[in-house]
C-alpha cells in the first residue's frame, strides 16, 4: 500500500511517499480502509522530534482518521467489516496517512452520517480537546460566562459551539478574518485581538478563561485578572505554563487531550442532530502532505486539512 512515512525526525523533507506492507490487525484492533487523515499542528512536533511523545520509527503520521473497517482482529466484537468509523489514534503509533491503517477498536466511534466521511477525519482530537477543556477541566455550567482566547482556530470553533450549546455566555477573541464565523458559532461578543491589549479591554469578569493561543507568558498572566474569584483558567498550550491566582482561588488547568470513544460518540451524536458543525476541510493527497507540513512549520496553516489516500 502507499503511505507517507518518516524514518528520522527533522524538517518536512524527512517525509517520504513509500510502498509499505499492508498491516494486519492484532488482538483488539481493526484495519481501516482510510477515507481521510487529518493534519494537526502537533504533527509538526512529532515529525520534528520536539514533542515529548515517543514515536516508533519509521512512522506514519495522522492520528485523526476516518474510514471503513476492512478487517477485524481477535477479540473485537462490537464492530463489523464495512462499518464507517472515526478515531483518535495513539499519537506514538502509525497513523492514517496511508491507504490502510490499524486502529484500537476501543478508540472507534461510528462516523457522523451528515458529514462526508473524508471530512469527518478532521473531528476527533480537536472536538475532544474542546469537550475535555470545557466540561472536564473547567466544569462549565449554564449561566456562566466564558472568555475563549483564540476562538478563530479549529478547536476554538468547537469550544464556542459547545459552550453556547451548554448555555454559557461566550466572549471570544478572533481576528477580523474569522470574526464572522466565530459569531456564527455562537459567541455573544467577539473581540478583535489584533487591536490593543486584551487585558485592558472592557471585558466584564468571567468564570472561565479558556486559552487556545500561543500567548506571551506575561500577557497570559495579565489575563487572569479577568477571571472572577473562584474561577478557572484552562489552556491547551501545554508548552506554556498555565497561570492561576491562589490568593483569589483561581485555579489553573492544562489540557492534555486523550482518546475517549464515549465522548467522541456523544460529539458525533451532536453533529448528527445538527447541534454541532464540522467545518468543511481542505483536502490534499498523500503526495502533497510534505508541503502541508511546510505550511505548519511556517505558521501558515489555516483551517482543517485532511489527507486523502490518493497518489
Amino acid at each position: 500500500m502507499k503511505s507517507i512515512r518518516f524514518h528520522e525526525t527533522g524538517d518536512p523533507s524527512v517525509l517520504h511517499w513509500e510502498d509499505v506492507a499492508l498491516p494486519e490487525p492484532g488482538p483488539g484492533q481493526v484495519r481501516l480502509a482510510v477515507a481521510g487523515a487529518a493534519v494537526n499542528p502537533a504533527d509538526n512536533g512529532l515529525r520534528a522530534g520536539t514533542l515529548p511523545i515517543p514515536v516508533a520509527l519509521p512512522h506514519v503520521p495522522g492520528y485523526d482518521v476516518s474510514g471503513t473497517i476492512d478487517a477485524i482482529g481477535e477479540g473485537v466484537t462490537d464492530w463489523r467489516v464495512g462499518d464507517a468509523v472515526i478515531a483518535f489514534l495513539p499519537m506514538g503509533e502509525d497513523g492514517g496517512a496511508a491507504e490502510f491503517a490499524l486502529a484500537p477498536a476501543a478508540a472507534l466511534a461510528a462516523a457522523p452520517t451528515g458529514v462526508a466521511l473524508v471530512d469527518a477525519a478532521g473531528m476527533p482530537s480537536v472536538a475532544l480537546t474542546a469537550w475535555q477543556a470545557l466540561f472536564e477541566h473547567a466544569g462549565l455550567r449554564a449561566g456562566q460566562r466564558i472568555l475563549v482566547v483564540g476562538a478563530g482556530g479549529v478547536v476554538g470553533s468547537y469550544a464556542v459551539q459547545l459552550a453556547h450549546r451548554a448555555g454559557a455566555q461566550v466572549v471570544a477573541t478572533a481576528s477580523p478574518r474569522s470574526a464572522e464565523r466565530v459569531g456564527a458559532d455562537g459567541a455573544d461578543e467577539v473581540i478583535d485581538h489584533t487591536v490593543g491589549d486584551l487585558a485592558d479591554a472592557a471585558i466584564a469578569p468571567v468564570d472561565v478563561l479558556l486559552n487556545l493561543a500561543p500567548l506571551d507568558p506575561a500577557e497570559f498572566t495579565a489575563l487572569v485578572g479577568l477571571v472572577r474569584d473562584g474561577g478557572v483558567v484552562v489552556s491547551t498550550t501545554a508548552w506554556l505554563e498555565t497561570p492561576g491566582d491562589a490568593d483569589r482561588n483561581v485555579r489553573a488547568e492544562t489540557v492534555f487531550v486523550r482518546s475517549d470513544a464515549a465522548q467522541l460518540a456523544r460529539l458525533v451524536d451532536l453533529v448528527d442532530r445538527s447541534e454541532l458543525r464540522v467545518d468543511a476541510a481542505e483536502r490534499v493527497t498523500l503526495r502533497e502532505l510534505p508541503a502541508v507540513h511546510e505550511r505548519i512549520a511556517a505558521g501558515a496553516l489555516r483551517g482543517k486539512v485532511v489527507v486523502v489516500p490518493a497518489a
